[in-house]
């Protein structure tokens, strides 16, 4: 059973690998960098000060503790248990991946990334749950994609970046909870 996952997981990853549009090799490279990213960080933070004026430091504080704990759990617990090589480092399939960017060394499951962004994303939205609904939709969207672009540019297994999703999911959940547990919306 777990053979066959595996093999699926591996024709899935070629599929996503070795499409090809011109406009999508030159962007997706880019969701993989903060950088690419620090203007919608910067929104969150202006967001959450802005408009939660009383609580917004502490949210944020939350928000960074939320990618602080799927962090960890996802590259010092699972990746250092699991083992599992990145498409690019496995010695059966590595010279048939479209490599895009420098190959990482590390482990492969959880994708860390999908992981961290999913974390965080999931994390605003169940904090949300009543305001801002539109907007929640728009931050899974951006974690899906974030996640798929590790697939494409050949780090990540489909599989490494749904368990990350799945556990960052999960982790922004509990984070989410707790922050409502203990504090108060304003």
């Amino acid at each position: 059973m777990l053979d066959h996952l595996i093999h699926l997981d591996k024709e899935l990853f070629f599929m996503i690998n070795q499409s090809h549009l011109y406009w999508i090799d030159w962007i997706i490279p880019y969701f993989r960098h903060k950088i690419f990213w620090a203007p919608l960080y910067i929104f969150i933070v202006s967001f959450l000060i802005w408009n939660f004026p009383r609580n917004g430091l502490l949210m944020i504080l939350f928000a960074v503790l939320t990618i602080g704990v799927s962090d960890t759990v996802s590259s010092q617990w699972i990746k250092k248990t699991v083992q599992r090589a990145r498409p690019c480092n496995d010695v059966v399939i590595k010279d048939q991946v479209k490599l895009r960017i420098r190959c990482g060394g590390g482990y492969s499951f959880t994708s860390s990334h999908a992981t961290n962004h999913a974390a965080l994303a999931f994390f605003l939205f169940f904090l949300f749950k009543r305001g801002q609904r539109r907007w929640r939709y728009l931050l899974v969207l951006w974690a899906i994609a974030v996640g798929m672009s590790q697939i494409y540019v050949g780090v990540h297994y489909p599989l490494d970046v749904l368990g990350g999703f799945l556990l960052g999911t999960s982790i922004g959940a509990v984070m989410a909870f707790l922050y409502r547990r203990f504090f108060r919306m304003e």
